[in-house]
């Protein structure tokens, strides 16, 4: 008994041993890299004018007391607000308030010496000679900051244009590079395709002095041209 049991010990072992050379022949022949894939990537871009035009307006008020600030901002924009709503329009003139805040103002020893706070209010649009004549109207808040973009609209009417010549500049790439590496062509294997316009983008500002010279006359504003572009990215299979 002691012999057979021993035997079939060693056939369990031997199974064993077998099952785990089977399982490292399986891994070493497993499926072999890729060959002759190529990554690449292609870009187009389109200018067009930009639309739409973006002005900050804001004021700050300090005191030695919080209550007295705050009341003084919130009349600053009141007043702002009112002028600018009686030439809002959608999409043409459009006004929104910004970031309003109020904070203690600090001595070096740590003690509060007073308060300070600041309050915005933006208004931007397609009408840029309103916006402008609007900027010179605004009597309780000042130009803090102007920027330009691109509307969605005049983004999409060419999106459809960028991205046939960004597909078209990877299919070119695509075949050139084939050709080059002694191949006859190529498949697709993967593609992914981006497309967006430029970030706003801000104006230089005028001088302190020149924003008060300028008071009640239009604002000086020209928006200029942005871009539109595509880029395809991906992997062929050359063939």
């Amino acid at each position: 008994m002691f012999h057979s049991s021993r035997v079939q010990a060693l056939r369990r072992g031997a199974v064993s041993l077998a099952f785990v050379a089977a399982i490292g022949h399986a891994a070493a022949d497993g499926p072999a890299a890729p060959q002759g894939v190529l990554h690449l990537s292609a870009s187009a871009s389109v200018e067009v004018a930009r639309d739409v035009l973006v002005l900050t307006f804001a004021t700050t008020r300090e005191g030695p007391d919080a209550g007295a600030v705050q009341a003084e901002l919130k009349a600053a924009l009141d007043a702002a607000l009112a002028e600018a709503r009686q030439a809002a329009r959608p999409q043409q003139l459009e006004v929104a308030t910004g970031n309003f805040s109020l904070g203690p103002r600090y001595v070096p020893r740590g003690g509060v010496s007073g308060w300070q706070g600041r309050a915005e209010m933006i208004v931007s649009g397609r009408d840029v000679d309103a916006i402008a004549r609007l900027a010179g109207r605004i009597a309780t808040m000042s130009v803090a900051g102007v920027s330009h973009r691109l509307s969605l609209d005049a983004q999409r009417r060419v999106e459809a244009d960028v991205t046939a010549q960004a597909i078209e500049r990877f299919r070119a790439q695509a075949a050139a590079m084939s050709r080059q590496f002694g191949y006859q062509g190529y498949t697709l294997r993967e593609v992914t395709v981006n497309v967006g316009g430029e970030a706003e983008r801000p104006m230089p500002m005028m001088r302190a002095d020149a924003v008060v010279a300028a008071a009640e006359a239009p604002l000086p504003v020209e928006l200029g041209k942005g871009s539109v572009g595509a880029t395809v990215s991906g992997s062929v299979q050359m063939k």
